[in-house]
C-alpha cells in the first residue's frame, strides 16, 4: 500500500505487476478507483443553460452529446495549460462527471464557481467507483448485471443501483461501475469469485495506460501543457474549432487554437529505448548533444515485451524513426521515436 492524492493504493496483490497486467490484457481485471470524484451536476433551470457554462469552461462540444453518452473532456486555463483532464456523461436530466483524485477538490471548487448561476454541484460522497478491464469483462459482469452486453464503447446506464459506462484507461474492452458504498464489497466478492477476475494495483494500471499511449495528469498533462501539444487533438471536435459553430469561447482559446493552426512548438511523443533498462519519469533527453526534452512517463511494457516511455520533444523531432539519446546513470543511450499506441486498443465500437 502506497499514499496517492491523499489515499491509501495498493500497488500490487500478491500476484504481482507483471501477472496482473498480463491477466488484464488477457481475461478481465478489477480496479478499485473510488479515490476519483464522482459529480452530479444537476441544472438549476433548464439543461441548456447548464450545457452552455459547462462547455464553456472547456474547448469539447458538451452541446451535441447525447443522453446516454459520455465524452473525454478537458478543462484548460487561461494560458492553455491543462487544469484536469475527465470524463462527463448526459444522463438525461443531468451531468455526470468524473475527475481525477489529485484534482478532484480543485475541479469541484471549479465548477461551483463558474456554473453557480446554472447548476448545482453535487459531489458524490456515498459511492464506491470500480473499473473492469480487459476481454472478459463484458460477460464476466453481463453474469451480475444483464445487459450490459449491449453497450458500445461511451454508452452510459443505469442498472438498478449501478452507474455504468463502456470506457477505460488500459485501451482494452471494459467498464466503469459506480456503487453505493454498502454494497460494494458483496459486488466485489461477487466480480472475484469468477475465475476471470484478478484484482489489479497501481503498478499494473500505469503500465496499461502507458501501453495504450494515454496521459496520466500531473506527469504527461499539467497547467502549462496544451491540449494540442498532447495530442489531444482529437478532443477538441469542429465545433468548437476555427470557423465552426461555437468556435472559441473557452479558457485559453486564443494559444489553443493557434496551435491546432499552425502545429505546437513541442509535441507529446511514444519512446522505445534500445536495451531492456527501463527508463523512468524525468529521464532527460538529448538530440545532436543538445538538451531535447524530459520523459515524462516511462517503464517496462509486459505486453510489449520491452521498455516504453512517453516524452515531450520539440516538433522537428517528433516524426516517427527519429533516434534520439537518453542519459541514464551518467550514459547516453540510444532512443528512437515511434507511434503510439504501444498495444492495440480493442474497444467496442
Amino acid at each position: 500500500m502506497v499514499p496517492f492524492a491523499g489515499y491509501e493504493m495498493p500497488v500490487q496483490y500478491p500476484a504481482g505487476v507483471m501477472k496482473e497486467h498480463l491477466h488484464t490484457r488477457a481475461a478481465a481485471g478489477l480496479f478499485d478507483v473510488s479515490h476519483m470524484g464522482q459529480v452530479i451536476l444537476r441544472p438549476r433551470g433548464d439543461m441548456a443553460a447548464l450545457v452552455a457554462g459547462f462547455e464553456a469552461m472547456m474547448p469539447v462540444d458538451v452541446a451535441s452529446l447525447p443522453e446516454g453518452r459520455q465524452r473525454y473532456g478537458l478543462f484548460t486555463n487561461e494560458a492553455g495549460g491543462v487544469l484536469d483532464d475527465l470524463m462527463f456523461a448526459n444522463r438525461g436530466d443531468h451531468l455526470f462527471v468524473v475527475v481525477n483524485a489529485g484534482c478532484k477538490a480543485q475541479d469541484i471548487a471549479l465548477m461551483q464557481a463558474a456554473l453557480a448561476e446554472v447548476a448545482e454541484v453535487q459531489p458524490v460522497t456515498d459511492r464506491c467507483l470500480l473499473a473492469l478491464q480487459g476481454p472478459a469483462a463484458e460477460a464476466v459482469l453481463d453474469r451480475l448485471v444483464p445487459g450490459v452486453a449491449a453497450m458500445r464503447f461511451m454508452d452510459v446506464g443505469v442498472f438498478g443501483d449501478l452507474w455504468i459506462s463502456r470506457s477505460g484507461y488500459t485501451g482494452e474492452d471494459g467498464f466503469e461501475i459506480s456503487v453505493p458504498d454498502a454494497a460494494a464489497e458483496a459486488f466485489v466478492r461477487d466480480l472475484l469469485a469468477m475465475d476471470e477476475v484478478l484484482p489489479i494495483g497501481l503498478g499494473a494500471r500505469d503500465s496499461l495506460r502507458l501501453e495504450a499511449g494515454l496521459c496520466l495528469y500531473g506527469h504527461d498533462l499539467d497547467q502549462v501543457t496544451s491540449p494540442v501539444e498532447a495530442g489531444l487533438a482529437w478532443a477538441i471536435q469542429k465545433v468548437r474549432r476555427a470557423g465552426g459553430a461555437r468556435e472559441g469561447g473557452f479558457p485559453g482559446a486564443a494559444r489553443i487554437l493557434r496551435e491546432l493552426a499552425e502545429g505546437p512548438a513541442r509535441k507529446r511523443v511514444g519512446l522505445r529505448p534500445e536495451g531492456r533498462a527501463p527508463m523512468r519519469e524525468g529521464t532527460a533527453l538529448f538530440h545532436d548533444d543538445t538538451a531535447a526534452g524530459v520523459i515524462s512517463s516511462g517503464g517496462f511494457g509486459p505486453s510489449v515485451g520491452a521498455p516504453i516511455a512517453m516524452a515531450y520533444l520539440p516538433a522537428g523531432l517528433s516524426a516517427p524513426g527519429t533516434a534520439i539519446e537518453a542519459e541514464l546513470r551518467g550514459k547516453r543511450l540510444p532512443v528512437t521515436v515511434c507511434d503510439m499506441p504501444f498495444h492495440p486498443t480493442s474497444y467496442k465500437r
